[in-house]
């Protein structure tokens, strides 16, 4: 009798596990990582994400912010989840492409631990700094740190932040101080209270400090100069050739099954190629980006090579 009682549950449970892998995806909460703090571009992005694929899916995508070690935390925990589409990180290039270059040890792969679903948005840097140093330009400034080696900071928060830091002053032969942080948001605090001389911050994060003059803007790092920042010119007039951009991507753990890559990726082209999305986010900087999944692979390989040529360009040792 007991055999049979304990028979009879456990078909019970079978036949419920059955049920619920057989209803759509999804049939629970979603978590969507992000690897950096709260208020940072990475959040803003996920934040509008995760609210339009909750109205097309019926299920919560809830953010889960897990910053530190340029993304490296965030990238590892989701790399180790179970491959069901439950857990997703909205990533950048930071983790998923410069890391391997920045650190000498990283503990997932870029790109064999991750199923890659969807280019989501761009965006480029933009030089601020303390209202209280007297540079009123990108040349002034230049000038005022070489007569005062070894005064002036610059603080960190992505693989964009710290690259472009060290390009101006590789590029220009300048020293400037180094000081990172486990994101942009808090270093740009500290430059605003004057514990840091500049950050490069991007435009999501750095635009509202600047329309409050809380923080003074020298140089984007984009190819041409921002519609966002008239009359602030492009980190190239200084540095020749120079140009960062910053991407966004959604990826799930490995062997995620195909078919849960593809409707993401379905409802996350849906939802950027919607005009009020695409103008939300132009709003902030953020210029819109959709490719598919195989698609988005690609780039992240070229990628890859890229943010590599640009660490040995500027003469980043990894750390």
């Amino acid at each position: 009798m007991l055999r049979n009682l304990i028979a009879l549950c456990m078909a019970v449970m079978s036949a419920l596990s059955l049920s619920a892998s057989a209803q759509p995806y999804p049939n629970k909460p979603v978590k969507m990582v992000v690897p950096f703090g709260a208020g940072s571009a990475t959040d803003t992005v996920a934040r509008q994400v995760s609210q339009l694929l909750t109205e097309a899916l019926g299920q919560q995508f809830i953010v889960d912010n897990k910053p530190g070690a340029n993304g490296a935390i965030g990238a590892e925990f989701v790399a180790r989840s179970a491959p069901d589409g439950y857990t997703l990180i909205m990533s950048t290039n930071t983790p998923h492409a410069a890391n391997v270059s920045l650190m000498k040890k990283i503990n997932y792969d870029p790109v064999k631990d991750f199923a890659p679903i969807a280019r989501v948005a761009n965006i480029p840097f933009v030089l601020v700094m303390n209202n209280d140093i007297p540079a009123k330009s990108l040349n002034e400034l230049i000038e005022l740190v070489r007569k005062q080696p070894g005064k002036y900071s610059y603080a960190s928060g992505s693989s964009g932040s710290i690259i472009s830091g060290a390009a101006l002053a590789s590029g220009t032969k300048i020293d400037l101080l180094h000081v990172p942080y486990k994101s942009i948001p808090p270093g740009l605090t500290d430059v605003i209270g004057g514990q840091v001389s500049m950050i490069f911050a991007d435009l999501v994060t750095g635009l509202p400090q600047i329309k409050a003059g809380k923080v003074r803007a020298l140089a984007v790092t984009s190819a041409d100069a921002s519609p966002m920042l008239p009359g602030v010119p492009p980190m190239a007039s200084a540095v020749k050739g120079f140009e960062l951009v910053a991407w966004f991507a959604l990826f799930a753990p490995a062997n995620t099954p195909a078919d849960i890559v593809r409707k993401l990726n379905s409802e996350v082209v849906k939802a950027l190629t919607r005009q009020d999305m695409r103008d939300k986010l132009a709003a902030v900087g953020l210029s819109v980006q959709t490719s598919t999944p195989e698609q988005m692979a690609a780039f992240q390989k070229t990628e890859i090579t890229k943010w590599a040529a640009m660490v040995k360009d500027a003469g980043i040792q990894p750390e």
